[in-house]
């Protein structure tokens, strides 16, 4: 059964078909109100170039701002934005859904310059203005960016001079804050200097920005190179580059690295962009990314050391898209932690191979690592969700603290401060 939907998702491409049952007949926007059943219109006002509208028998079309927008009228009805739909002050829809009629059509539609009017047939009228359509419109948001960013290697980060924001900055002022999550929003990492290393410290620092997510490690959590959990990173090996928390089912999304303490030589930490990479899959084989984007993997967390017993899976695609616009939001990507392949069939596996080589090849790239040495009083935040991290072999005593944020607080912090995330 899996198998036969796996091949569909494959030789189907994603579309939306819009009703062919009326031939389609535009109006300009105008101040008259037409009768929704009516087959033909006639009318007297100027043709209009930025806008025209058109009727079909399950959804109306609106062409405003360049953008040609379909809209199913249950939805027009569902989203009606007035006092008894919505509440304004809560920002929540008020209107009970299932109890639209799903065949439902406006008794009258009008369009000014502005607004479209549409009245139903129980007489409620519902306005909307051709701004918003054309923002909320699926057509809209196909062409809009959820979150704004820019894609490095290491000599592209290393010429945006990306500053280091100031611990004192950072905790104390809203400007130090928003400066900080724009780095972080725009780069997946971001660093603060002059922090007392310490781990209460450094959960201070981590507090100003999310709430800290407590896991299987802890809430704040100490890093040594003495293998007291069931992990490669607790020893003094090199780490390939790696998302972390691949087999929980939401990865975490934020992680916090803070050097408190390094006795000895190496030990530089490796940071990959993900999306980087990515692209440029995307440029040379867009079947390889379509495909990194659709095969479902498991990836497993097992441990047996002392105290500690886990047994973690999570499951999804190496690249993880929105389906409206093919826009990356993350990347699951762990060859230590990725399960034995048993959810892909024989005749897709091969080709899966293929292209998890050619994002290798990129991740791989010399160009696209940059190395940056931690020490005692600077931080680090990386977006676990994006950006790659992993370090060389060190010798000595080294010791790490920090821990995993929730995602979700720090957009919300961010687009307080008035940023788009």
């Amino acid at each position: 059964m899996w198998c036969r939907r796996l091949a569909w998702l494959f030789k189907v491409p994603y579309q939306l078909r819009g009703s062919t049952r009326h031939r389609p007949l535009w109006l300009p926007c105008d101040r008259r109100t037409v009768p929704a059943a009516a087959a033909r219109w006639h009318h007297t006002a100027p043709e209009s170039l930025k806008c025209a509208w058109q009727l079909h028998g399950d959804h109306l079309e609106l062409r405003y701002a360049n953008t040609l927008m379909r809209f199913d009228f249950v939805w027009l009805r569902d989203h009606c934005r007035s006092a008894s739909c919505y509440n304004a002050k809560t920002n929540q829809r008020s209107l009970d859904t299932a109890s639209v009629d799903l065949g439902i059509k406006p008794k009258a539609v009008r369009v000014d310059e502005t607004t479209l009017f549409l009245t139903w047939p129980d007489g409620h009228v519902t306005r909307y203005g051709l701004e918003w359509l054309v923002k909320n419109s699926y057509e809209g948001q196909k062409q809009q960016v959820m979150h704004p960013r820019i894609l490095w290697n290491a000599e592209i980060y290393r010429q945006a001079q990306v500053p280091s924001v100031d611990c004192r900055s950072f905790l104390e002022t809203d400007e130090g804050l928003k400066e900080f999550l724009q780095n972080f929003l725009l780069y997946g990492i971001a660093f603060v200097d002059n922090v007392t290393p310490t781990k209460e410290d450094t959960e201070i620092l981590a507090e100003r920005i999310s709430l800290i997510r407590e896991t299987i490690y802890g809430r704040m959590w100490y890093f040594t190179s003495d293998f007291s959990r069931g992990d490669t990173a607790y020893t003094k090996l090199a780490l390939d580059r790696h998302t972390d928390t691949t087999y929980f089912q939401e990865p975490c999304g934020i992680q916090v690295f803070h050097c408190l303490k390094h006795e000895g030589t190496g030990g530089r930490t490796l940071l990959v962009d993900g999306f980087y990479a990515a692209e440029q899959v995307l440029r040379q084989a867009p079947d390889q990314f379509e495909l990194l984007s659709k095969v479902p993997l498991k990836h497993e967390y097992v441990e047996n050391v002392g105290d500690c017993h886990n047994h973690m899976i999570g499951v999804g695609p190496v690249l993880n898209v929105y389906p409206w616009n093919n826009e990356l939001y993350l990347i699951r990507y762990n060859n230590y932690d990725r399960a034995v392949i048993n959810t892909v069939p024989y005749d897709v596996v091969h080709r899966w191979y293929a292209a998890h080589r050619t994002l290798t090849t990129e991740l791989r790239r010399p160009e696209n690592e940059l190395w940056v040495k931690l020490k005692p009083g600077k931080a680090l935040f990386i977006d676990n969700w994006r950006v790659l991290h992993g370090r060389e072999a060190f010798t000595g005593y080294r010791q790490l603290c920090g821990c995993y944020l929730t995602r979700d607080d720090v957009l919300n912090t961010a687009r307080l401060l008035g940023l788009q995330a």
